[in-house]
C-alpha cells in the first residue's frame, strides 16, 4: 500500500529529516552523549551539508550540525559504503569545526566542545564486536583527562546484535531504529522509548510527503549507485584482475622506485607490468601525501577509477 511507505532512517536525507524534531533530537543526543534529557536545555540545527572529498565527487555525505544547550557543538554523519579513511575524515572535519570558532582578537576562551557523532554501515573497527565507541583524548597510561573539547562517537550498524536485549540501553534502541527498515520494528522500538516515539511519527510526517520522498529517493539512488560502482571497481580489480594483496605489493614498489625518480615508464618496464596501471598508481601517489601508506593509496585508485566509471555513464 502506497500509504505504508517508510523511509529508511539511514539513509541520511532521512535521518536528517528527522532531526528537524526537537524531541527526536534530544532524545538521540541524551542517549549517544550518556545525558538526562532533562540536562538538554535547547537543541538547534545550525545546518546542514552535503560535503565532498574532492568537487567531483558524485555521493558525498550530508551531515547534521547541532548546538547543544549553546556549549557544545555536535556533528552527526551517516556513512553507508565502507570507507577506510573514515577516523581521518572524521578527525579533520571536527578540527575544522574546532578552529573555525575563533576569529583574529579573539582568546581561546572561546571554545566549545566539538563532538563526532559517526553512523556508519560498515565495521570500522575488525576484530572487535561492540557496535558503540566512544574516544576521548587522555593520558595513555594514567588515563588523565587531557581536554574535554573533543570527542568521538562511532555507531557500527552491522555489529548490531540481532536480537534486542534488555539491558542494551537508549544508545541500542536508537541503532536499532536508525538501521530498522519495516514498520514491525519501528511500532516496537516507539514503543520502548518515548523520544524514538516521536522520531517515528517525524519518519511517518516526512514519507507521506510527495516532495520530500522525491528528494529521499533521488539521494537514496545516488547512494546505491556509488555503492555499486565501488562494487564493480572491486571486481574489475582497477581493469587488472590484482588481489589486493598483490596491489598492495605492486604500489610499494612503485612507490620505491619513484623515490629514486624513475618515470612510469622506467617503473612499467623494470617491473614488466602494463604502462596503464603504473600511471594510474604513479597519479595516485603524486595526488595524496608523500608518506600514504599503501591502503590510501589503494582507496585513491579505487577513486579514480570511479569517477572514469562515472563519466563514462554520462
Amino acid at each position: 500500500m502506497e500509504d505504508m511507505f517508510l523511509m529508511k532512517p539511514k539513509i541520511d536525507y532521512a535521518f536528517k529529516e528527522i532531526m528537524m524534531d526537537e524531541n527526536a533530537r534530544t532524545g538521540f543526543l541524551s542517549a549517544i552523549l550518556k545525558l538526562e534529557p532533562s540536562e538538554i536545555k535547547e537543541t538547534r540545527i545550525l545546518n546542514t551539508n552535503l560535503r565532498k572529498l574532492n568537487a567531483d565527487e558524485k555521493q558525498g555525505i550530508l551531515d547534521v550540525r547541532v548546538l547543544l544547550n549553546n556549549a557544545v557543538e555536535i556533528d552527526i554523519e551517516i556513512q553507508l559504503a565502507m570507507m577506510n579513511a573514515w577516523a581521518d575524515r572524521a578527525l579533520f572535519y571536527l578540527s575544522k569545526m574546532y578552529t573555525e570558532q575563533i576569529h583574529p582578537g579573539q582568546n581561546y576562551t572561546v571554545f566549545k566542545k566539538c563532538v563526532s557523532i559517526s553512523i556508519l554501515d560498515f565495521e570500522l573497527f575488525k576484530g572487535e564486536t561492540d557496535f558503540y565507541s566512544s574516544f576521548h583524548i587522555r593520558e595513555d597510561s594514567r588515563h588523565i583527562l587531557y581536554t574535554d573539547k573533543m570527542e568521538f562517537h562511532v555507531l557500527e550498524l552491522p555489529k548490531l546484535p540481532k536480537e534486542l536485549k534488555e539491558d542494551g540501553g537508549d544508545i541500542l534502541l536508537w541503532a536499532k531504529f536508525i538501521n530498522a527498515e519495516r514498520k514491525e520494528e519501528f511500532d516496537m522500538l516507539a514503543q520502548k522509548n518515548p523520544y524514538i516515539s516521536s522520531a517515528y511519527q517525524q519518519l511517518q510526517t516526512i514519507s507521506r510527503d510527495s516532495e520530500k520522498r522525491l528528494e529521499y529517493e533521488a539521494r537514496e539512488k545516488a547512494v546505491l549507485d556509488y555503492n555499486q560502482m565501488m562494487y564493480e571497481s572491486e571486481q574489475r580489480g582497477l581493469e587488472r584482475g590484482l588481489e589486493r594483496g598483490e596491489l598492495y605489493q605492486l604500489i610499494r614498489m612503485v612507490k620505491r622506485k619513484m623515490e629514486k625518480d624513475k618515470t612510469a615508464e622506467q617503473i612499467a618496464a623494470e617491473l614488466d607490468e602494463e604502462l596503464t596501471l603504473v600511471e594510474k598508481i604513479c597519479d595516485a601517489v603524486n595526488a595524496g601525501h608523500p608518506d600514504d601508506g599503501c591502503e590510501k593509496i589503494y582507496d585513491l585508485l579505487c577513486n579514480q577509477d570511479l569517477m572514469r566509471s562515472a563519466n563514462r555513464k554520462k
